[in-house]
């Protein structure tokens, strides 16, 4: 059984201050740890979280609202995997998956916009962004 994302390497750079080399452990540099944020999967995850609830304020739907924040904290956690180690996109792939399948079916057969045809197209993007960084 593998760890999750929280405990393994990933693609982490640490940089040594006053000339320490690098990953090394010997020298008298301090560490600091260098790590791009997945600022689009959070995005991503905020979107589909604030959907939910603007669906529960203006339709009253406490489904919408429950999906949203479970699907939104779930696309959070796959951005948080994806910022430790690039590599590991299968929550957040999962995740864009359930939500391009739900909202394409919901879309096709309402044939409206929003939101079902948004999160959709989103998700359908995010599919297509995480497959590229599979690459």
């Amino acid at each position: 059984m593998r760890a999750p994302c929280w405990s393994r390497g990933g693609s982490r750079e640490w940089e040594l201050r006053k000339g320490a080399a690098r990953r090394s452990g010997g020298g008298g540099g301090a560490r600091y740890f260098i790590m791009s944020v997945d600022w689009i999967g959070a995005a991503y995850a905020a979107v589909v979280g604030l959907g939910g609830a603007v669906g529960y304020i203006r339709k009253g739907s406490k489904i919408s609202l429950v999906a949203g924040l479970v699907f939104g904290v779930l696309a959070m956690y796959g951005a948080y995997c994806v910022t430790h180690n690039p590599k590991d996109v299968k929550v957040s792939l999962f995740t864009a998956f359930i939500l391009t399948t739900v909202m394409g079916v919901r879309f096709k057969r309402t044939k409206r916009l929003m939101p079902s045809g948004i999160i959709a197209g989103l998700s359908l993007l995010m599919i297509l962004r995480l497959v590229l960084l599979l690459v």
